[in-house]
């Protein structure tokens, strides 16, 4: 049987973990600055892989922006600024007392925003003794996968995102008073074009979706069940183990996420930094 080698991509390797997505990238400090060849090369591996995985990172508040700032601006998460002095961190964190953790349903990141986030990246510093992983999905394997009926009846279409209904029970099961606050809210279309690789993809998802706009009610529910299923198939998919200090770099116009709480009542904590995107294409 043959074994696919690593590539060699701009100083450092990197080995891809599924036919569809994924790659793990070895012998590089991402916390340490970067040179511009090499911030080149990890954004063109992002683009064609939709998620990178990184072991033994050490990542600090300052460190981790830095890098995510080698990407593009950073974002402040509409429900959850950061820690004094670091707005852009968003803390991950679960323990014995945690009522809700973040992720526990299929998403790609605040595509409630009318210019949804390039990318997230996340630092898991501690890990449960087992569980707590992450699964990821790709919106263009499970686009390819569609009929070409499908896929011409979908092309054109859009569909309102929204972000009040997730952070309104996360607010309410948390015990924060979100009263008077507003959140985004935005239309995209439903098959986007990826601005690297190209490939078309399906943009829609459990957390934020609310209806396909150009049918009735009825027609849009039926649609987006369907199409939750299909994307969450699992041989869409890929699942990644945390270990301490490892990182999850992924491409939230190539990939959504979710986040399994098998862990309980043992502690998982990290931080995340999103970068900044624009409007999502239609393919």
């Amino acid at each position: 049987m043959d074994i696919l080698p690593p590539q060699l991509l701009g100083g450092f390797l990197l080995r891809r973990v599924s036919p569809h997505l994924g790659a793990e990238v070895e012998g590089i400090d991402i916390t340490k600055p970067l040179d511009a060849e090499t911030v080149a090369s990890l954004r063109q591996a992002l683009g064609e892989h939709g998620v990178l995985f990184f072991r033994n990172q050490r990542f600090d508040h300052d460190s981790q922006k830095r890098f995510g700032r080698y990407f593009g601006e950073l974002a402040i998460h509409p429900n959850t600024p950061g820690p004094e002095g670091h707005p852009e961190i968003l803390p991950i964190h679960a323990d014995a007392n945690s009522k809700i953790i973040a992720g526990e349903r299929w998403h790609s990141d605040v595509s409630c925003e009318q210019e949804p986030p390039l990318g997230s990246i996340l630092h898991i510093h501690t890990a449960p003794p087992l569980g707590g992983d992450t699964l990821f999905a790709s919106f263009a394997a499970a686009y390819d996968a569609l009929s070409p009926r499908l896929k011409a009846y979908l092309g054109g279409l859009t569909a309102t995102h929204a972000g009040a209904p997730n952070y309104n029970r996360r607010n309410r099961i948390t015990g924060v008073d979100d009263r008077g606050r507003v959140f985004p809210e935005a239309v995209h279309p439903v098959v986007i074009r990826h601005p690297i690789s190209g490939r078309p993809g399906l943009y829609v998802n459990r957390l934020f979706t609310q209806r396909i706009n150009e049918v009735s009610e009825e027609e849009s529910a039926a649609i987006l069940g369907y199409l939750y299923e299909h994307s969450e198939r699992a041989e869409f998919q890929i699942r990644f183990r945390w270990e301490p200090h490892s990182v999850a770099f992924w491409d939230n116009r190539a990939v959504m996420h979710l986040a399994v709480w098998d862990y309980f009542p043992h502690t998982r904590s990290g931080s995340r930094v999103t970068v900044k995107g624009g409007r999502p294409e239609a393919a």
